[in-house]
């Protein structure tokens, strides 16, 4: 680790205020807006999500600096526009975690997590109303339209549960699986109506996010899994394809599923 000012926060700042200059910087970091920025920074959140997956903690430094310099750049972008600096950010952030854990840095005391959680939700609440946001007294009150859907999901059903709208186990999820599965199958049969599908695909993947959480399993981590997993497994198969003379592509699909099979028994022989 260095401590040299060189890596500090301030040469971030100026390497990207100089990558905005109209004269003298980068065409397309100038060309960029918050809105063209925001996917690259939904991305690099995922990165440091897959390098902690990965136990690479290496590429985590890495990844963390790729996530750090979204910030910065949107941080820029807003100075260029009179809105805010950098350091009102980090003000903003400071100011807001010694607020909301007054059992920290103020005399307030929990007796359980729980009550914890709930202290937060209640200060959140406060805030909210503090910036006049019209008063929402819904159990599902302050689930943001921002987060990926997945998670919006499970915030949801959190809350729902939180007031008891919620199955005692997994049972009834599974039974319900089948039951929205179902449901589209008929669709395909009878209509494929395009909307009709999405309804009913996306109560299939409402339902995935309610089995994963009775299950205490991370939606995200486990789809994360389950991708790497095919892509081992396919890679696998595109290799032994090759090691036969005859490319992947050119296999009948029987032929495919056939080396499928046994990429999964050299990757997993319990499968």
């Amino acid at each position: 680790m260095s401590d040299s000012p060189r890596h500090g926060m301030d040469e971030l700042l100026a390497i990207m205020a100089r990558l905005r200059d109209p004269q003298h910087g980068c065409p397309w970091d100038v060309q960029q807006d918050f809105s063209t920025i925001a996917p690259y920074t939904i991305e690099e959140a995922y990165e440091v999500a897959d390098a902690i997956d990965r136990k690479d903690w290496h590429d985590l430094r890495d990844e963390l600096g790729d996530l750090l310099l979204q910030v910065v750049f949107h941080a820029q972008m807003a100075r260029e526009a009179g809105l805010f600096e950098f350091a009102d950010v980090a003000h903003a952030i400071s100011d807001k975690m010694l607020r909301r854990h007054p059992h920290v840095f103020g005399e307030e005391r929990y007796d359980d997590l729980d009550a914890q959680k709930q202290g937060w939700e209640d200060i959140k609440a406060a805030e909210r109303a503090a910036k006049g946001e019209q008063h929402d007294d819904s159990a599902l009150a302050g689930v943001s339209r921002g987060l990926p859907e997945w998670k919006r999901a499970l915030k949801l059903q959190e809350r729902a549960a939180k007031v008891g709208f919620d199955w005692p186990d997994e049972q009834p999820v599974l039974d319900k699986l089948l039951e929205e599965a179902a449901e589209v199958r008929a669709e395909f049969a009878h209509g494929r109506d395009k909307q009709r599908l999405q309804d009913e695909i996306g109560d299939v993947l409402f339902v995935v996010v309610n089995l994963a959480r009775h299950a205490g399993v991370d939606f995200s981590q486990a789809l994360r899994h389950a991708n790497a997993k095919f892509e081992r497994r396919f890679r696998a198969m595109e290799t032994m394809a090759r090691a036969d003379g005859t490319p992947l592509a050119e296999r009948d699909l029987a032929a495919q599923e056939a080396l499928w099979q046994q990429a999964k028994q050299l990757d997993d022989p319990a499968a």
